[in-house]
C-alpha cells in the first residue's frame, strides 16, 4: 500500500513538472536567437476524418460534371421525393450494369445571394462549380428505360434530378500526432491559398466542418496535407461588422490621448495633447486560427475538414501548407 501511494505521488510530480519542462524547451532560443512563441500555446489534438467525412465532403469542380445519368424517381414516386439508405431509386440514362456502384452528386447554388466576404462571388466564379456529395447507390437491374438501384449509403436525402456518376474509392487520412500549435509562426514560404466557401454555404466553421480551397493537384496538393488557417487584422479592418470596434472613437473615457486604427504600414506619429498614436493594423502579427486537412482534390481545388479550431474559421480566410507531422 505504501509503495502504491509513493508511486502515485511520483506520477503526480512528473505530471506537474511536464508543462514546465515543455515550456523550458520551447523557450530555448534557436540558432538565430529567436525564442519560439509556442511557449504558452495549447497542446492540441487533431480530429481524424472518418469515411463519412471523406465521402460526404462535397467539392468544387472547374468543369461541370456530365449529367446524362440522373435519379428520375423511386419506388414510392411521386408521393416520396427523398430517398435514404436502403430505399430503391430509379436511374435515367445509359450504360448501367447490374452490380455497379454510382455516386450521387448535386450541383449547388446559393439561394442567399449575400456576399460573405468582399469578392466572394468573383472568386467562386473563377474557382468553379460547387457540388454536394449526396450518397451512393448500387444498380440491381435494368428495366424499361430506367435502372433500378438501392441506396447503400446516404449523406443527405437523395432527390430526383441528382446526378449519378461512377463511384471510385477514396484514400483515407492517416492519424496526426498531437502537438503544440504556434499561433504566431512566421510564414513558411510554402504553398498558400484561400478558403473559398464552406460546405452548405456556411461562412463560419469549427472543428469537424468542411470547406473548399482554391488549390488542387495542379499545385501539388494531395489528400492528407495539412494547412494552417491564417487571418490578418487587415482582414478584420475590412469586415463591415468586425471592423466596428476598430472604428470606435475611444477605447476608454479617461484616456487622455486615445489611439486610432488605420490601414497601411506604420509611420511615426508624435503624440499631442489631443491626438494619440495611429495604430496601423498591418503592423499587427497575423494569427493562426486553426488547422484543416485535405480530404479530396481536383486539379484546381481541394475539399478539407477543420481538424481543430482555436476560434471561428471564416470563409475567405487564408491558408498555408503546414509542416508534416513528425
Amino acid at each position: 500500500m505504501k509503495k502504491t501511494g509513493l508511486l502515485l505521488v511520483l506520477l503526480a510530480s512528473l505530471a506537474a513538472a511536464q508543462p514546465n519542462l515543455t515550456a523550458t524547451m520551447a523557450a530555448t532560443p534557436d540558432a538565430s536567437g529567436i525564442v519560439s512563441t509556442s511557449v504558452n500555446v495549447p497542446f492540441v489534438r487533431y480530429q481524424t476524418p472518418t469515411a463519412a467525412d471523406i465521402y460526404c465532403a462535397g467539392f468544387i469542380s472547374k468543369e461541370r460534371l456530365p449529367d446524362a445519368n440522373y435519379v428520375n424517381g423511386g419506388l414510392q414516386s411521386p408521393t416520396s421525393t427523398k430517398f435514404e439508405t436502403g430505399e430503391l431509386v430509379y436511374l435515367a440514362g445509359r450504360s448501367y450494369q447490374a452490380g455497379q456502384l454510382y455516386a450521387i452528386v448535386r450541383e449547388l447554388h446559393d439561394a442567399n445571394e449575400y456576399e460573405i466576404y468582399p469578392g466572394e462571388r468573383k472568386l467562386l466564379k473563377a474557382t468553379g462549380h460547387p457540388y454536394g456529395e449526396i450518397g451512393r447507390v448500387r444498380v440491381l437491374d435494368i428495366r424499361s428505360h430506367s435502372a433500378i438501384a438501392q441506396v447503400v449509403y446516404s449523406c443527405d436525402p437523395i432527390n430526383p434530378g441528382d446526378v449519378a456518376v461512377p463511384f471510385s474509392e477514396k484514400p483515407m487520412v492517416s492519424f496526426h500526432v498531437p502537438g503544440h500549435f504556434d499561433r504566431f509562426a512566421p510564414s513558411s514560404g510554402k504553398l498558400s491559398g484561400r478558403i473559398v466557401l464552406g460546405k452548405d454555404f456556411d461562412d463560419i466553421m469549427g472543428t469537424g466542418m468542411k470547406l473548399y480551397m482554391n488549390m488542387g493537384s495542379n499545385q501539388g496538393v494531395k489528400v492528407g496535407d495539412y494547412f494552417r488557417v491564417l487571418r490578418s487584422y487587415t482582414a478584420t479592418l475590412n469586415d463591415p461588422v468586425d471592423s466596428l470596434s476598430f472604428k470606435a472613437q475611444t477605447s476608454e473615457d479617461t484616456q487622455m490621448r486615445p489611439p486610432t486604427y488605420e490601414g497601411g504600414l506604420f509611420t511615426p506619429n508624435y503624440l499631442t495633447k489631443t491626438k494619440g498614436p495611429n495604430i496601423h493594423v498591418a503592423d499587427l502579427p497575423r494569427r493562426a486560427v486553426g488547422e484543416v486537412v485535405v480530404l479530396n482534390v481536383t486539379p484546381t481545388t481541394s475539399s478539407a475538414m477543420v481538424v481543430f479550431a482555436l476560434e471561428d474559421v471564416y470563409a475567405g480566410d487564408n491558408v498555408e501548407l503546414d509542416e508534416p507531422a513528425q
